[in-house]
C-alpha cells in the first residue's frame, strides 16, 4: 500500500476505535468537569475530480476495445499486477492474481475463433479518494467453435485503485442472474 492510503486507513481506524471506546464508557455524572477527549478526525478525502471519472470511463472504453480485438495483453493492462482478485462468470469460482486471470482470458479468447462484439451500458462510477468502484452491464456476442452464435449479458462490478497516478482494476465480480426454479443462468439478463 502506498503511504497516503495507509494514513487514511489508520485515521479511519483511530476514529472508529475512539468512537467505540466512547460508546462503551459510562456516562459522565453532572459533577464531572473534565473536558471530552479529543478525537482525531480522519484526513478528508479529496473530492473526486471530473478527471478521475473520465479516466475510469476511458479505462472501461479501452477494455471494451481490447476485448473486441481479442487482445489479451491490452485487456490485462487495465488490471493491477499486485493483489488482483476476480469472481468471473465461468469456473473456477475465483481467480487470484494477475497471471491466473490472464490465463483465464487466454483460454476464453483462444476458444473463440471469430470476431467478438462488446457493448458496455449503464456504467455508474463512484470515486472516493484513491479508490473507486463501478457497476455496468456488459453484452458480449461471438461465434464459438463450429460457428454457433453465442450472446450473454453480464453484470460487472469493478473496484479500482489509483496507483502511480493511473486507475487500475484491483477486484472484479462478473455474474449473471440465475432462475432459482430451474437452476439455469439467465444469459440475456433483461431488466
Amino acid at each position: 500500500m502506498d503511504k497516503s492510503w495507509k494514513q487514511t486507513l489508520a485515521a479511519a481506524c483511530g476514529v472508529l476505535a475512539a468512537a467505540g471506546a466512547a460508546a462503551a464508557a459510562p456516562a459522565a455524572t453532572p459533577a464531572s468537569t473534565a473536558p471530552a477527549p479529543a478525537v482525531a478526525k480522519p484526513a478528508a478525502a479529496k473530492p473526486p475530480s471530473l478527471g478521475d471519472r473520465a479516466q475510469i470511463q476511458a479505462l472501461e472504453k479501452g477494455f471494451g476495445a481490447a476485448f473486441a480485438a481479442k487482445n489479451v495483453n491490452k485487456i490485462m493492462s487495465y488490471y493491477a499486477h499486485d493483489g488482483l482478485f476476480v469472481f468471473d462468470v465461468t469456473p473456477p469460482r475465483q481467480h487470484v492474481g494477475w497471471a491466473d486471470y490472464k490465463k483465464d482470458w487466454q483460454d476464453f479468447l483462444g476458444a473463440v475463433p471469430g470476431p467478438v462484439t462488446f457493448t458496455l451500458s449503464d456504467l455508474a462510477i463512484t470515486v472516493v479518494g484513491p479508490v473507486a468502484w463501478s457497476h455496468s452491464i456488459q453484452d458480449i456476442q461471438y461465434a464459438g467453435k463450429g460457428g454457433a452464435k453465442t450472446e450473454f449479458t453480464a453484470r460487472v462490478t469493478d473496484v479500482y485503485r489509483k496507483l502511480a497516478g493511473k486507475w487500475l482494476i484491483v477486484q472484479e465480480h462478473v455474474s449473471v442472474p440465475v432462475d432459482l426454479d430451474t437452476g439455469k443462468a439467465d444469459l440475456l439478463s433483461k431488466p
